[in-house]
């Protein structure tokens, strides 16, 4: 058989008209173009339906265990694209294993947008239709999630163009010359105020003979004014105190 508008297939002998109606009035088509097979388990479980060639699928079961693997990938191989299939199970109203077990077939099979509608309930007897939706992709088909990265654009850089002159960015504070710490810088500035060479310091030769016994024995222009006492002939050392700043 080529193709068919709607198929509907069960595990019993008979199949209600009310059900055939229902499942051409969802598809969209007439009770007319809707055909019936019953006892689906009989001819091995293959329908007589080329691939992709119904639009709607309607399984009425009774015994829910037998709405197995096989039966769902045979109703997924007619099946076309986008279409959906009706699954009508007849279970008590306080079991929900057994609708638990036909929504997860149909996921596992590869169906979309599982869901299940209480239709009736009567004599404690609760008839589920389970509706799902062949997805319109292919099997193994694949497509990227992300979308892709444009590469940034690449600016060029004249060498015309104006640079910052790093002097501009120094502040006040950072042109300011640094303290340098108490020490040889002192020193030397002191001798050089007092008139004194470093071979001075290292050999004192006094002109009047006062010059190692102090500032009272010294003259006005005497270049050792200021410095303690001293041997003539021996270097002269400095106290501890010579080296701090003057007030």
């Amino acid at each position: 058989m080529a193709a068919a508008a709607a198929l509907a297939v069960t595990d019993e002998l008979a199949l209600p008209l009310r059900a055939v109606g229902c499942l051409a009035a969802a598809a969209g088509v007439s009770r007319e173009e809707v055909v019936v097979i019953t006892q689906c388990a009989s001819p091995g479980g293959k329908f007589p339906f080329d691939d992709a060639s119904v639009g709607a699928v309607l399984s009425v079961i009774k015994n829910v265990e037998s709405f197995g693997e096989q039966l769902v990938a045979e109703i997924s191989r007619v099946l076309k694209a986008g279409g959906i299939v009706l699954v009508q199970s007849f279970t008590p109203s306080s079991d929900q294993k057994l609708n638990n077990y036909i929504e997860r077939q149909l996921l596992m099979g590869g169906f979309v947008e599982v869901n299940a509608s209480a239709t009736s309930s009567q004599d404690g007897v609760q008839s589920v239709t389970i509706k799902a939706k062949k997805p319109s992709w292919s099997m193994g088909s694949s497509f990227p999630l992300r979308k892709a990265i444009k590469a940034l654009p690449k600016i060029e850089i004249d060498d015309d163009d104006e640079l910052i002159d790093e002097d501009s960015l120094l502040t006040e504070e950072d042109l300011k010359k640094p303290q340098l710490p108490v020490g040889r810088a002192e020193a030397e500035q002191k001798m050089e105020k007092l008139g004194l060479t470093a071979e001075q310091i290292d050999n004192p030769v006094s002109a009047c003979g006062s010059c190692g016994l102090g500032d009272a024995f010294r003259c006005s222009t005497c270049p050792y004014r200021g410095l303690a006492p001293f041997k003539l002939g021996e270097k002269v050392t400095l106290s501890d105190n010579f080296l701090l700043v003057d007030i």
